[in-house]
């Protein structure tokens, strides 16, 4: 099943996220075929990934978004555990340092593209710009309305100079989220993780939700798509993101380049 079209947010298209399953899993059941296809799509991965900076030409973007404790540090750990970290780098983006304020909204962006034969992992976005600051109206609407086309102008030159773009949107219900934040407060191994400020941005939970939604119906283009990925259940995101991911790098195709030495001359010496 490819399930990068089951996903895929289509160019111009209204979401309305009640009208995806946060429960769905496309027909899988969890248990050991589920954790060899994700063992399977990790390797998978990796091989790609080494094909991708050995051809060195091109690279590949994983944006993740989401509701507050929506598993994007999950996917992280879980997905992308086995990559090279010698051309993967993850890049969080929280609030913007005195630095980053002081630039367009794009500049911190920019800095933290993947070079040529690299893949990055963004856990947040360039989106935030069109979220939280949406939300909590940190700029005037004229101001963050007219970033969809800034987004969408900057991913298409992205696209134009050899990045691919992946971005997922791990969809979570309230209820799911809840629950979540309450093991956070039960676990001593995830109370770090916790705080007032998750609770106080629950109470804007609707808020988020039209503001998701028109970000990706806004920001979903053939070269740089939305992928909504029901993630209720974190063996089903994992497994989604995982084969999304694989698929996108199979259709890249990256091949190793040729020597650049006659290895005829070299052999038996």
């Amino acid at each position: 099943m490819k399930l990068g079209k089951r996903f895929v947010v289509m160019p111009h298209t209204q979401v309305k996220l009640r009208q995806r399953d946060p429960e769905d899993t496309a027909g899988f059941s969890k248990g050991h075929k589920v954790d060899a296809h994700l063992e399977k799509n990790v390797a998978r991965m990796a091989d790609l990934q080494y094909r991708l900076y050995a051809e060195n030409r091109r690279a590949l973007l994983i944006i993740l978004q989401g509701m507050d404790a929506g598993g994007k540090d999950g996917t992280v750990r879980h997905v992308m555990s086995g990559l090279n970290p010698q051309s993967c780098r993850v890049t969080s983006f929280k609030v913007p340092s005195s630095e980053e304020a002081s630039h367009d909204f794009l500049w911190r962006i920019h800095k933290a593209m993947p070079a040529r034969g690299a893949m990055g992992i963004f856990n947040r976005s360039h989106y935030e710009d069109v979220l939280v600051v949406r939300v909590h109206e940190l700029v005037p609407r004229p101001v963050w309305s007219a970033r969809y086309d800034q987004i969408n102008a900057f991913e298409k030159l992205m696209s134009e100079n050899g990045v691919t773009i992946l971005k997922f949107f791990l969809h979570i219900s309230k209820e799911e989220q809840k629950e979540r934040l309450d093991q956070r407060l039960d676990d001593p191994t995830k109370n770090w993780k916790i705080s007032p400020a998750d609770f106080k941005e629950r109470k804007l939970w609707d808020a988020y939700v039209k503001a998701y939604e028109d970000a990706l119906s806004r920001c979903s283009s053939s070269t740089s798509p939305w992928y909504i990925i029901p993630s209720n259940k974190k063996w089903f995101r994992n497994l989604a993101v995982s084969q999304i991911i694989v698929e996108t790098l199979e259709r890249m195709d990256p091949k190793f380049p040729k020597p650049v030495v006659d290895l005829s001359k070299i052999k038996g010496k």
